[in-house]
């Protein structure tokens, strides 16, 4: 071979060598693995690259804007350095518009045609009216006016007026039909083009190598508008048989990427809450200082969620419960209902590009209004509403830490498999199955597990507070299934029967659960009269209180029934509470609650008598209820 030609063939090389090291290699990349907490999710990555020889770059394209930069993470192996790692904001690769939002922008256009063509007639046939109206013929006083050819011009102007007025009519009935559709189609396009962002964003490693070489690359990042929250079905057949739960996790996402048959884990944790422990400062005491930790009795909040400019309903707002995996969305017309635990709670609400708004609970309904973000509205806005994925798990078999849950015929064909492992701080359950999470903001909803689950039913009712009588399971062992609080779908002999709270808040190793109300069993608590009296002896007073509680089953089978109430407890010795008559009952004398434990035959009645009396001076006020 010529040795010319040869030493030509290296010198092409070494220049394509120089021009390669210096040459930005695009690369694409595909989401592979996806760790969804309760707040954000942290995206893993994965791409082949050729590395030159040299100093060089390479561009990871068609990121998510929405991510966190110090969580940016690139690892891969090889003889090179990783030099630098930055993230830069792509708004010229902006991603492909929607062909939905196209077609729909063409058929908006045809509508618009359509109005501006019905509008140009309008205005033509109100300009023959105004000219006709303005060519009147009126004159009495003209002796010479041919009567005949009046008549004729005042019945042609009517004749023609009538018909202007008819065709009028007619294109006015037209145009408010295009416009109601052409609203249609507007807040058709507004609502998909919420669910996409205008702008990716690029991952830039720097390298350093000596020799040419191909790696493969793993990117992970953590991205905001992610996140999933718990909910459950509760099914109980019967007071005789097993408490079963289906365990189910509801994922949205709406970081700008497609997660696309990729590895799904659900986490626990939630990188959101501060990592820092607190710290107890002095709690100091003086005059006029007031202290006050009570809280409603409310268990369930719902309402309304609108736009505050427009009042327009918003849909798929995320609401949950600060501080706890409790959560729900708003639907179709905005409106809401969520489980809370009792106590001082403060619900926060977040729609992407509207501002995030906290609210403590103050009453059992809650209309909100969103302001929108001035920061996001020119790039990201809100989500869109969307019904969950159909299906539910056919069958469970449980084997220490792993569920395996078989698919129904209708949905799946093979075998669903989640792994629990826990870790130091939070649980992780790993789907097996690919799972594909659309950048839409929608709920999608995974199943976690179906438990069967050992339980203890009792019915209880506190008359005081609410004369229904609830049906509440006692579970033991429940901490092994990792649940946390959320809401839960009641199915109580093969029927809905409302929503509870499943809160894991307790330390306990029993789990209650209220199963909602029972109208076969009747509670009553009247004051008696006859034995309720105020006396005044001496320089005190005497206040007599007498409470019947009658109770009575009328279901057809045997029921153990927990009646609860209470008597007041005194914080000051000036004031002597004597209990008179309890039927009974056991009290705690620290806070003052009775219990009773009834076991009640069919039909069988019970009444039970509480009366107690309260003393305190005459000069005092006291109110005794």
């Amino acid at each position: 071979m010529d040795k010319k030609f040869i030493n030509l063939c290296f010198l092409l090389l070494l220049v394509c060598g120089l021009a390669n090291a210096n040459e930005d290699q695009k690369v694409t990349s595909k989401p592979e693995k996806i760790t969804v907490f309760l707040t954000g999710a942290q995206v893993t990555r994965s791409a082949m690259v050729n590395i030159v020889t040299g100093t060089s770059t390479v561009t990871f394209q068609g990121i998510s804007p929405d991510i966190d930069v110090q969580s940016i993470q690139v690892h891969a192996a090889g003889p090179f350095t990783i030099l630098s790692v930055k993230q830069e904001l792509n708004f010229l690769n902006q991603q492909t518009k929607l062909k939905q939002i196209e077609e729909l922008q063409d058929q908006q256009k045809l509508i618009k045609d359509k109005i501006t063509l019905q509008t140009d007639q309008l205005s033509i046939y109100k300009e023959e009216e105004s000219m006709l109206l303005k060519n009147q013929v009126v004159s009495g006083q003209n002796v010479n006016l041919d009567v005949l050819k009046l008549q004729q011009a005042l019945d042609f102007q009517t004749q023609r007026l009538t018909v202007l007025r008819k065709k009028q009519q007619v294109i006015n009935t037209e145009l408010a039909a295009l416009n109601l559709e052409l609203n249609k189609f507007t807040s058709q396009i507004a609502d998909i083009s919420r669910g996409s962002t205008k702008n990716t964003s690029d991952i830039i490693v720097t390298i350093s190598s000596k020799v040419a070489t191909r790696s493969q690359f793993t990117l992970s990042y953590l991205v905001h508008n992610a996140g999933w929250y718990p909910t459950y079905d509760i099914r109980a057949k019967d007071v005789n048989s097993p408490i079963n739960i289906a365990y189910k996790a509801n994922v949205s996402q709406q970081c700008g990427e497609e997660w696309k048959d990729v590895k799904l884990i659900l986490s626990t944790g939630n990188p959101s809450v501060s990592g820092s422990k607190p710290e107890l400062k002095p709690y100091y005491l003086n005059y006029g200082m007031v202290y006050s930790n009570q809280a409603e009795n409310i268990t369930r909040v719902t309402g309304r969620i609108t736009d505050r400019t427009d009042g327009t309903s918003l849909i798929g707002v995320s609401v949950k419960v600060k501080g706890t995996s409790i959560g729900t969305a708003s639907d179709a017309n905005g409106n809401y209902s969520l489980q809370v635990p009792q106590g001082s709670q403060t619900l926060v609400f977040s729609y992407i590009g509207y501002e995030t708004l906290e609210r403590r609970v103050t009453s059992a309904s809650m209309n909100v209004s969103l302001e929108a973000s001035h920061n996001s509205l020119n790039e990201v806005v809100v989500t869109g509403y969307g019904s969950a994925l159909e299906g539910r798990a056919a069958g469970v078999a449980v084997n220490s830490d792993k569920v395996r849950i078989r698919g129904a015929a209708s949905m799946e064909t093979i075998p669903v498999l989640v792994d629990q492992e826990e870790n130091q701080t939070n649980v992780d359950f790993n789907i097996n199955n690919p799972y594909s999470i659309p950048s839409d903001g929608k709920q999608y909803v995974v199943d976690i597990g179906q438990f069967d689950l050992n339980a203890s039913f009792q019915y209880f009712v506190a008359p005081k507070l609410n004369t229904d009588v609830f049906l509440t399971a006692q579970l033991v062992d429940w901490n092994k299934y990792n649940f946390l609080s959320g809401e839960a779908n009641l199915f109580f002999e093969d029927t809905y029967i409302g929503k509870s709270l499943l809160d894991t808040h307790s330390s306990s190793d029993t789990l209650n659960l209220s199963l909602g109300t029972d109208k076969n069993i009747v509670v009553t608590r009247t004051l008696q009269k006859n034995t309720t009296q105020r006396q005044i002896i001496g320089s005190n007073k005497k206040e007599t209180k007498d409470w019947l509680i009658d109770v009575k089953n009328r279901k057809n089978q045997v029921i153990n029934l927990l009646v609860e109430d209470q008597v007041p407890v005194s914080q000051n010795t000036a004031i002597e509470v004597e209990k008179q008559e309890l039927s009974g009952g056991k009290i705690n004398d620290l806070d003052g609650k009775l219990q009773w434990v009834l076991k009640l035959s069919p039909a069988e009645e019970k009444k039970l008598d509480l009366r107690y009396q309260v003393k305190y001076p005459k000069n005092q006020q006291v109110i005794v209820q």
